[in-house]
């Protein structure tokens, strides 16, 4: 098993790419299909705190749950916002990917960069 995730679309170019760098690099990540088989709640709060990241900046806006449910009001708790992503895992922004030096939303894809041991791309 690796010791990189990565949290993957393959309906996205951006998860798609991100992806193709780690392979570039001879890393086989584990590649978790998140809209086959999502986090959980707890899972979400953990990527989401190692992200650094505001919980509204690992959700994607451009989708219809999004619009439905009326999550860009602010009256939405972080709490609220993750049982969302729960139980709709179309609203989780990808991809994230974890590795032994960090968890990175990787938008743009050239973020992973920064969680790799060898922090710059090969020239």
């Amino acid at each position: 098993m690796s010791d990189i995730i990565i949290y993957h679309n393959p309906g996205c170019g951006t998860s798609r790419n991100t992806l193709a760098l780690l392979r570039e690099r001879g890393l086989e990540p584990t590649v978790i299909e998140y809209l086959k088989t999502p986090p959980n709640r707890r899972q979400l709060q953990k990527l989401i705190i190692a992200t650094g990241l505001p919980v509204r900046a690992l959700i994607r806006t451009k989708n219809d749950p999004y619009q439905q449910l009326g999550l860009a009001d602010d009256h939405w708790t972080d709490e609220q916002l993750i049982e969302f992503m729960a139980q709709y895992p179309v609203l989780i922004n990808r991809p994230i990917v974890v590795t032994p030096l960090g968890t990175r939303l990787c938008r743009p894809k050239e973020a992973v960069f920064e969680i790799l041991p060898q922090a710059s791309p090969a020239v």
